[in-house]
């Protein structure tokens, strides 16, 4: 037995109390949060028999002492939570489409988002830019929560805000840094948080909040979906960081995917505010109409706005999302600690695309621990696009490739 298989069975029996920890050097505390902390991922992973049944080192280990490690593995969670802080109150992977009722959904564009969730804890919304129909919802039960920390989404509200308010333009130089500016193209694509707690005091609280309204948030984003919960805007600026963190980090408010998607749809079709609808029957589906709630006056800032978006997506926050140069997707990502739930990440993505003759909005919003965040959402949303062009859904199947031997003949 080599040492490196000693060590790593030792850290496996002190935590299981088999052995005492002070093998394992003088600095006992240290150690046993480390001993918990890889004895709990070595166990973890030694409880599920590779396929074809063949037993791991652990494994073999174990029960040649005569222990069970599917039977210890409850014991060995208790004793990690003795020696390290698990401030974890989210699970980063669950089953998301659990109790979902897909009646009436465009089952295409469901299962390309399923197949691109995968095994995450989150939700994602697929809304037809040019209707305000929802295409598909996924993990419904979240969504019509009443929302969560917009973290840097909220950035879109703040550079149209300040596009409107002439506190800034396009080529605005805006102090980042010592000796570094940046542009609102840059500021976008980068997320940077100096540019927009700028942009939010220069705004001030009352014009925020006067813009979060008028584009949404702070009332139900659907029309006749009863579960549906509204999100808040505060009454006063955060305490700590005042009118910047809303504008930067999104501080005080609570944003849903739906808002989130609601306004996403309104900047990909040039400023009409739908009211979410989400069709449950055939009937439903043929009746179906547009409602709108309000036009908002953007389309001339769009030009403004969107080359950071795109930028996010080719350079910036939103890399993962991207697939094909020639298919390109605009969107705004977000990463932040859910306040209310200490420890837990959230990670965000609002996006649309120009491929075909469809136009498509695809909200992400990721819940759980430190892998979770916006890169990652971005690449959730990518691949829900990668899925659906690959079928052909936007107008331009997917053409098969033609065998060497018959190009040659």
């Amino acid at each position: 037995m080599t040492h490196r298989t000693m060590v790593r069975i030792l850290v496996v029996f002190s935590a299981l109390g088999l052995v005492s920890s002070s093998a394992f050097g003088s600095t006992r505390h240290k150690a046993k949060k480390v001993v918990a902390r890889k004895a709990h991922s070595s166990l973890r992973i030694s409880a599920r028999t590779p396929a074809g049944g063949k037993k791991t080192r652990i494994q073999r280990a174990l029960i040649a002492a005569g222990h069970s490690p599917a039977s210890h593995l409850s014991r060995l969670r208790a004793s990690r939570k003795r020696f390290i802080f698990n401030p974890w109150t989210e699970p980063t992977f669950a089953d998301s489409t659990s109790g979902d009722r897909v009646d009436g959904e465009d089952l295409i564009v469901r299962r390309a988002a399923v197949q691109a969730l995968g095994p995450y804890n989150g939700t994602v919304v697929a809304v037809d830019a040019q209707s305000g129909r929802i295409l598909t919802l996924v993990n419904q039960g979240l969504a019509y929560k009443s929302g969560f920390q917009p973290c840097s989404t909220i950035k879109l509200v703040a550079a149209l805000a300040g596009l409107n308010e002439g506190v800034i333009d396009r080529d605005t130089a805006v102090p980042v840094g010592r000796r570094t500016s940046m542009d609102l193209t840059e500021a976008i694509a980068r997320s940077n948080n100096y540019y927009f707690a700028t942009v939010g005091n220069r705004l001030g609280f009352d014009k925020v909040t006067q813009y979060a309204k008028k584009f949404g948030l702070g009332e139900k984003a659907c029309y006749n979906v009863p579960e549906e919960q509204a999100g808040t805007l505060p009454l006063a600026p955060p305490e700590e960081g005042g009118v910047g963190m809303m504008t930067s980090f999104g501080s005080g408010i609570n944003l849903t995917p739906l808002q989130l998607a609601a306004l996403v749809t309104a900047m990909a079709n040039g400023g009409t505010l739908y009211y979410l609808q989400h069709p449950r029957t055939q009937d439903e589906i043929t009746n179906f109409a547009p409602r709108v709630k309000r036009q908002l006056d953007i389309a001339h800032w769009m030009p403004h706005v969107k080359p950071g978006m795109g930028g996010a997506v080719e350079y910036g926050t939103a890399r993962r999302a991207s697939y094909n140069q020639n298919e390109p997707i605009f969107g705004k990502t977000g990463t932040c600690s859910d306040i209310r739930s200490p420890g837990v990440h959230l990670g965000w993505f609002g996006s649309f695309n120009e491929t075909g003759n469809k136009k498509l909005v695809v909200v992400v919003l990721l819940t759980g621990g430190r892998p979770i965040n916006g890169p990652v959402a971005s690449g959730v949303a990518g691949s829900v696009y990668r899925n659906l062009s690959e079928e052909g859904y936007f107008g331009q199947p997917k053409v098969a490739a033609i065998p060497v031997a018959l190009l040659s003949n």
